[in-house]
C-alpha cells in the first residue's frame, strides 16, 4: 500500500500521483458506452453515471475512470473524464469533482472485487412502473435471469445509497442490480460490455412487464411470469448459457 492509500483524504481532493496514467484506450471505451446508453434513451440531463475500474499496482482496489460532475453521459467527451481511487474518492487525474453518486460506485467496487463496471441511470420506465404500484420486475423472458445471474435488489424511496452508502454492505454480495424506487437502477458487471448488456436487458424487461400487464388487462387475465424456481435455476446456470467455453 502506498502513501496515498494509507493517508486520510477528503472526497474530491486533488492528489498528484505520477504513477497514475490517463489511458486513452480506456477513455475512448468509456465514451463509446456512455454515448450508447444515451442513444438508447436512458440518459436524462446530467444525472446518472458510469464507472470503469482499472487495475493499478499502487492501489489494491484499482482506480476509477468516471464522468465528472456537470455534464451528461450524452454530451461528454474524453475531456470530461477524471480518475479517482476507490478508497477515498480523491482526484488522481483531472481538475473537476465527481458527483455525489460516485460514493456509491466506489463502495460497490470496494465490496465487490469481481465487479469492474457500474452503471447508474434514472430510467424512465422503471421509475414509472414502480410509481404505478408494482412492487417488482418479474421476468417474462429467459434472458434476464441468465444474464443477471443474481436476484434484483429493491430499495424503498427513502433509502438513497448515493448519499448514504452504509446499507450497501448488507445486500451487495447477493445482487448484480439495485432497483431504486423513485430513482432508477444501478447495474454491476464484470466488464463494461456485460454491465451494458445487463442494463439493456433490465430496461427491456421493465418494458415487457408494462406491455404484458396492459395486454393481460385487456384480456381479463393475469401475466404468465416465469416462476421464482425457474428464475433461480437459470441464474445459477447463467455463465454456461451466456458464455459457453470453446471445446478443444
Amino acid at each position: 500500500m502506498n502513501d496515498v492509500q494509507s493517508a486520510v483524504y477528503s472526497v474530491n481532493q486533488k492528489v498528484t500521483d505520477a504513477s497514475v496514467i490517463f489511458d486513452q484506450t480506456i477513455a475512448q471505451q468509456y465514451v463509446l458506452y456512455a454515448h450508447r446508453l444515451a442513444a438508447r434513451g436512458y440518459v436524462q440531463a446530467a444525472v446518472g453515471n458510469m464507472v470503469m475500474r482499472v487495475a493499478h499496482p499502487n492501489y489494491q482496489d484499482g482506480i476509477c475512470f468516471v464522468k465528472a460532475q456537470g455534464v451528461s453521459l450524452e454530451e461528454m467527451t474524453i475531456d470530461d473524464l477524471v480518475i479517482t481511487d476507490v478508497l477515498h474518492g480523491i482526484i488522481l487525474f483531472g481538475d473537476r469533482a465527481t458527483t455525489v453518486g460516485h460514493q456509491m460506485n466506489r463502495e460497490i467496487l470496494r465490496l465487490r472485487p469481481d465487479v469492474q463496471c457500474v452503471i447508474h441511470l434514472h430510467h424512465d420506465e422503471t421509475i414509472a412502473f414502480l410509481a404505478a404500484g408494482y412492487e417488482k420486475i418479474r421476468p417474462t423472458g429467459l434472458t434476464l435471469p441468465y444474464l443477471m445471474q443474481k436476484p434484483l435488489q429493491y430499495l424503498p424511496a427513502h433509502i438513497n445509497v448515493e448519499e448514504d452508502v452504509g446499507p450497501i454492505k448488507d445486500f451487495i454480495a447477493g445482487t448484480n442490480a439495485i432497483v431504486m424506487k423513485r430513482h432508477g437502477f444501478t447495474v454491476l458487471g464484470r466488464n463494461v460490455s456485460e454491465c451494458y448488456a445487463r442494463v439493456n436487458i433490465l430496461a427491456s424487461e421493465v418494458k415487457r412487464n408494462i406491455i404484458a400487464e396492459q395486454l393481460a388487462a385487456v384480456r381479463g387475465q393475469g401475466v404468465d411470469y416465469i416462476s421464482d424456481e425457474e428464475v433461480g435455476w437459470m441464474a445459477s446456470h447463467g455463465d454456461a448459457v451466456m458464455y459457453p467455453e470453446l471445446k478443444k
